[in-house]
């Protein structure tokens, strides 16, 4: 092993000297092959008060590293080829390592080794392995350096760690007959670490073994007096009955076997629970007390579990048998992170006293994630389910079965008649649990999974989303402390940040209270950044990127790809012919794929009635990030490709809804063929606005995904075909950003035509905004980039945009000798919409000369070129602006004709002669 953490921090052939560099080390050896960012690598350095220059010199040290890193390769010396295993990854740095370098892996590995040995009592196998891990020890760990919180952390969680792991290793050897040989070891642990009991116990047990009562005794008052000088209290229920079996001689405790009985471990994990209401102790001791109460293999409840009222309501009811019915059983399904398990577990603790039988645990999934077998979960659930022999017995434990039938038969013998609540916790589909489930038929179950199981019978189904706003508050205040509860404003925006999910919630509290010197808005400020937020939300073993990822790596390749891709849709939500264009495949395949994603809670969908897409589907705020990250790292290729296919789509559709909304409008072609598995008279119908404002979000994320892929011809053509509903919306922010792309689009492309039609939308827009100056000059540069590229119709028709501009100056001559020339080039072109535009102008200019007939019959010209052109709503328009001028000619009021408020586009409104034109209310 090149590197070393477990003692004094160590890297071969030389380990830096200075304590800094060691610092940075030793922090990217404990979080080896994971990303670490740079505050917190700062943060680990210098704490709350970092130099100005702390990135600059953590740079410096880093690069030491990298030389001192390669020292041993050839690197120095001039071989080439040795790859650098520090390497810079945004937002920090990663060690990358192999299993075998690092003494913490391989120390982890055989910890893992050593437990399932031992569950499998396998106890030689198991002190073999969990002595190999203990040598690898050289002392308290991560030593001979300044720790910062995160170091800080992490040796006390290892020191425990190994605690933990010597203890195993002591019972393994105990159930060997091992005991003489380890009297002297275990007196000299039991001085060295005089409050942990399960030293003393075993030390005890090695005692009474090897025919020393009397020693064994003056043990425990040995252990008793160590607890009452240093922290008042007696000894726990484990020891204490030890010592009245030590007292009674209890002839059990000679054997060498098996203990009479499995309890309830304190403290643990895996298949030792961690809390319950048995007295046994952790690591192996469960045995040394007799227990008659109920079997419970239960980990403790949250103590500062929060909300879930309603669902604690109907899950209480259902266990007490209050629910309509005859279910028995209880699904409670959620993302992960959620908090199945803690709902699950609080649920199992209230229901004490309807379940006198038991309540048990057993996880359905493995150390590495993976689902276990129904006939493993049985085997385990029966060997937690076992009762107690006889007093004195020297059979060993009755053997199990090995077939899952003669499992099943047995597991329903030890259940039937009898009142057992069991929990199958992380459940990954509904054959692994049908055996189980059909093996226990009369027992209360509570399942839980990151899947929907919808398809089990019989069950009870409550699906967990995040929580309220409120919830989510309260839980964190009530893991944050005080600090959290003093800056409630920050403290709601991490709420919203961590999406409300329970986990996330949890880590981002835990994280505050483990750096006193962070504060809370401090923390809201570093998970603002979406690209750094999973980071952010890491603390020692607790990840919840770490989590999500089981949910993703849970479902087939298909569904993988799905989640990676349909990342790439537009904020907040988008519909299900976004996930067409994305996924290339028909919309049926499409929608499959996307349900199977909302079935594994990778995705949500809401139901909208009332919209053209009565279902759109959405990301949780810590998915997409997941899922983008998965994108750029798993495959990068397929995202340029997917961009390029949404947007074509989006084109596609906006376009065939901008010929709807606005027929005649100057906008760009695009040459490619249009996505084929989309229809757009399906996807638009006959509401081309409506489906506009449902997509206008999509379409200004896509004009900017086209800009930053470098599709330059798309992104132009993107914002040219939103434009019409852009100046019917009013929507000026949006048509500014999307054409300001656009037009860069156009000109690193070179593409003049392009160039020429934004710039003719922009000037459009600043006319809105009434910068009748800055119109002018769109108008007319377009007009000169037309009259290059041959186009006389878009020519002529800037023409009229520039008489506009003039007739919002109040120059009316000038403006009507403008609309003249236009209406020359449109009629000499034959183009009918053009025509339009000038005559309406040309009506304008006459009604505010005072010539009222001359305005309504070139007005009722205006709306016979509007006709011919097949644009209703200029021909509307043209009608509606003809019958008030006719009105206000009927009713005689000639002098006031010529200022009353006249709409000079479709729309927009000009009360004043000289006065500002606005969009009409």
């Amino acid at each position: 092993m090149r590197y070393r953490v477990l003692g004094p921090v160590r890297m071969t052939p030389q380990t830096p000297s200075a304590a800094k560099p060691r610092a940075v080390l030793a922090t990217l050896l404990v979080q080896s092959n994971t990303v670490v960012s740079t505050h917190t690598l700062i943060d680990e350095l210098w704490g709350a008060e970092p130099p100005r220059t702390a990135t600059t010199t953590l740079q410096v040290y880093v690069s030491q590293l990298r030389k001192a890193l390669l020292a041993d390769t050839g690197e120095a010396a001039g071989v080439t080829g040795t790859a650098q295993p520090l390497l810079t990854r945004p937002p920090g740095y990663l060690m990358q390592l192999a299993p075998e370098e690092l003494d913490l892996t391989v120390f982890e590995s055989l910890r893992a080794e050593g437990r399932a040995a031992y569950g499998r009592r396998e106890y030689e196998a198991a002190s073999r392995a969990l002595s190999r891990a203990l040598g690898l020890w050289t002392g308290p760990a991560l030593s001979g350096i300044p720790h910062g919180p995160s170091l800080e952390t992490s040796a006390i969680r290892l020191n425990e760690l190994r605690a933990e792991v010597l203890e195993q290793r002591i019972s393994a050897d105990l159930r060997l007959g091992l005991h003489q040989e380890l009297v002297g070891e275990l007196m000299g642990l039991a001085h060295e670490h005089p409050l942990r009991e399960t030293l003393h116990c075993h030390l005890m047990v090695a005692l009474y073994r090897s025919g020393r009562q009397s020693d064994a005794l003056q043990a425990y008052h040995r252990a008793r007096r160590s607890l009452a000088d240093e922290l008042a209290v007696e000894p726990g229920p484990v020891l204490t009955r030890l010592h009245e079996r030590v007292l009674a001689s209890d002839p059990s405790l000679a054997r060498h076997g098996e203990p009479p009985l499995r309890l309830v471990p304190v403290g643990g994990s895996g298949d030792r629970p961690a809390g319950g209401s048995g007295n046994g102790s952790g690591n192996g001791s469960a045995g040394y007390g007799r227990d008659t109460r109920p079997t419970v293999w239960l980990p403790p409840a949250a103590a500062d579990f929060t909300g879930r009222e309603d669902q604690l309501a109907v899950g209480e009811r259902l266990l007490a048998g209050e629910l309509p019915g005859r279910n028995r059983v209880l699904v409670l399904s959620g993302r992960a992170g959620a908090g199945k398990t803690a709902l699950a577990v609080r649920l199992a603790h209230d229901a004490a006293g309807r379940f006198p039988d038991g309540r048990v645990m057993v996880t359905l999934r493995d150390a590495d994630g993976r689902a276990v077998e129904p006939r493993t979960a049985m085997a385990t659930l029966l060997r937690r389910l076992r009762g107690p022999r006889a007093t004195g017995s020297d059979s060993g434990p009755e053997p199990l079965p090995s077939s899952e039938t003669e499992l099943a038969e047995l597991l329903h013998e030890r259940t039937e008649g009898r009142e057992v609540l069991i929990i199958l916790d992380d459940a990954v589909s509904e054959a692994q649990v049908r055996p189980v489930l059909s093996a226990v038929p009369g027992s209360t179950v509570i399942l839980t999974s990151r899947q929907v199981l919808g398809a089990l019978e019989s069950a009870r189904h409550l699906t967990l989303d995040v929580l309220s706003t409120r919830e989510a508050e309260a839980l964190l205040m009530a893991c944050g402390g005080p600090r959290m509860r003093d800056d409630p404003e920050a403290a709601g925006e991490i709420a919203q940040l961590c999406g409300r999910l329970p986990l996330a919630l949890r880590v981002a509290a835990a994280g505050l209270a483990a750096r006193p010197h962070w504060t809370v808005a401090g923390l809201a400020r570093r998970l603002r950044d979406e690209r750094t937020r999973l980071a952010a939300l890491a603390l020692g073993d607790l990840d919840v990127r770490g989590t999500l990822l089981t949910a993703y790596r849970d479902v087939d390749e298909k569904a993988r790809r799905a989640f990676r891709i349909l990342a790439l849709a537009a904020l907040p939500d988008f519909a299900p012919a976004t996930g067409t264009a994305l996924l290339a495949v028909d919309p049926v395949e499409a929608e499959r794929i996307t349900e199977q994603l909302v079935q594994a809670h990778l995705l949500e969908a809401r139901r909208q009635p009332g919209r053209l897409a009565p279902v759109r589907y959405s990301f949780h705020s810590l998915l997409r990030p997941l899922a983008l990250e998965a994108l750029a790292e798993e495959c990068p290729r397929e995202g340029p490709a997917a961009v390029e296919r949404l947007c074509r789509a989006f084109l596609t559709l906006a376009r065939h809804a901008d010929a709807r909304l606005a027929p005649g409008r100057e906008r760009l072609t695009y040459e490619a063929e249009p996505p084929s598995a989309i229809s757009p008279g399906e996807v638009v119908g006959n509401a081309p606005l409506r489906w506009f404002q449902e997509e206008s979000a999509s379409l200004s994320e896509a004009v900017r995904q086209a800009h930053a892929a470098g599709l330059w011809s798309l992104c132009c053509s993107l914002a040219s075909a939103t434009a019409g509903y852009y100046e019917a919306s009013a929507l000026w922010e949006e048509w500014e950003t999307t054409h300001d792309l656009a037009l860069d689009a156009a000109r690193r492309s070179g593409d003049a035509e392009a160039e020429a039609v934004i710039q003719r939308s922009l000037g459009d827009l600043a006319w809105q905004r009434h910068q009748t100056s800055l119109a002018s000059d769109r108008y007319r540069l377009a007009r000169q980039l037309f009259t290059r590229q041959g186009d006389r119709v878009a020519a002529g028709r800037c023409l009229s945009a520039e008489a506009d501009a003039l007739l919002a100056m109040g120059q009316i001559a000038r403006a009507g000798h403008g609309y003249a020339r236009a209406l020359s080039v449109s009629r000499l072109v034959d183009d009918a919409r053009g025509s339009a535009e000038s005559l309406r102008g040309l009506a304008l200019v006459a009604q505010r000369e005072g010539r009222h007939e001359e305005a309504l019959a070139r007005m009722k010209e205006c709306e016979s070129a509007a006709r011919a052109a097949g644009d209703r709503r200029w021909t509307e328009y043209a009608s509606r602006t003809a019958s008030a001028l006719r009105i206000a000619l009927a009713s005689g009021r000639r002098a006031g004709a010529s200022s009353i408020p006249l709409e000079v586009r479709p729309g927009v409104w000009l009360f004043l002669p000289s006065g500002p034109a606005r969009r009409a209310a």
